[in-house]
C-alpha cells in the first residue's frame, strides 16, 4: 500500500506543474495511508524533476519521519493535522497557485457567482486565518474554516489555496478548480460588479454535479 500512495503521491506532484498550480519547490500533496496512522507527502526543497516515488516520505500524524531519506515538507504537520480531525480527509494539497493566492493575499472570499463554483464548491471559497508555516498552525486553521463547509478548498490568509478530497487525486482536482475560478471571477469582476448566485441554484447545481453527474460508481 505504502509503496502505491509513494508512487501515486509522486505522479500527482506532476499535475501541480501541467497546470501551472507551482513554482521552483514550493507546493505539496500528501495521501493518508489507509488503515494507519500514516501520511505520504513530498519531501522538503526537493525540485520537482527531481521526485521520484522513492523521495516520497512517509510520516505519522504528528508530522514525524517514519521512512524515508529526505526531511518532509515544511506543511507536514497541518496535513497532519487535518488528516487527524477530518477523518475522511484522504488527501492535502497545497500551492501558490497566482489567481488563489491572489485573492488570499486580499483575505477575500471567492464568491460562488459561476455554475462550476456552485458544483464544486458548493459556495464560496472560504478564507482561513493568518498562521505560520512550520508547526499545526496552519493545519487548525484549515480544520476550523472547513468544518460543517461544503468547499474542498481554503483560502490561507496571505498565503495560498490549501485542498482536501476523500482521496489524493481529488484534492488535485479541487487545487486545479480552484485556481480555474479565481482566475475566472477575477477576470469578471474587471468588467464590473458581480453578483453571487441565488441559495437554492447553488444547492441544486452541487447536489447534481455530487450525485448524478459523470459515470455512476466513477468519481
Amino acid at each position: 500500500m505504502i509503496g502505491r500512495l509513494r508512487a501515486e503521491v509522486c505522479a500527482l506532484h506532476a499535475e501541480l506543474i501541467r497546470w501551472g498550480l507551482v513554482t521552483w519547490t514550493a507546493g505539496n500533496v500528501s495521501a493518508r495511508v489507509p488503515g494507519e496512522d500514516l501520511l505520504v507527502i513530498k519531501p522538503s526543497g526537493v525540485g520537482y524533476h527531481e521526485l521520484t516515488p522513492d523521495t516520497m516520505v512517509v510520516c505519522d500524524l504528528k508530522g514525524k519521519l517514519v521512512e524515508g531519506e529526505h526531511a518532509p515538507s515544511s506543511d507536514t504537520e497541518a496535513h497532519a493535522y487535518v488528516y487527524r480531525h477530518m477523518p475522511h480527509v484522504g488527501g492535502v494539497v497545497h500551492t501558490h497557485s497566482p489567481y488563489a493566492t491572489a485573492w488570499a493575499a486580499r483575505g477575500e472570499p471567492i464568491p460562488c457567482s459561476i455554475t462550476a463554483m456552485a458544483d464544486e464548491f458548493g459556495g464560496d471559497i472560504p478564507v482561513g486565518p493568518f498562521a505560520l508555516i512550520g508547526s499545526d498552525a496552519i493545519g487548525r486553521g484549515i480544520v476550523e474554516t472547513l468544518s460543517g463547509h461544503r468547499s474542498p478548498a481554503v483560502l490561507m490568509r496571505q498565503h495560498g489555496p490549501f485542498t482536501i478530497g476523500t482521496t489524493a487525486k481529488a484534492a488535485v482536482k479541487a487545487a486545479v478548480m480552484c485556481e480555474d475560478v479565481a482566475r475566472t471571477m477575477h477576470l469578471a469582476r474587471q468588467l464590473g460588479p458581480v453578483e453571487r448566485l441565488p441559495a437554492q441554484a447553488v444547492d441544486a447545481l452541487h447536489d447534481r454535479y455530487t450525485n448524478v453527474y459523470g459515470q455512476r460508481g466513477v468519481r
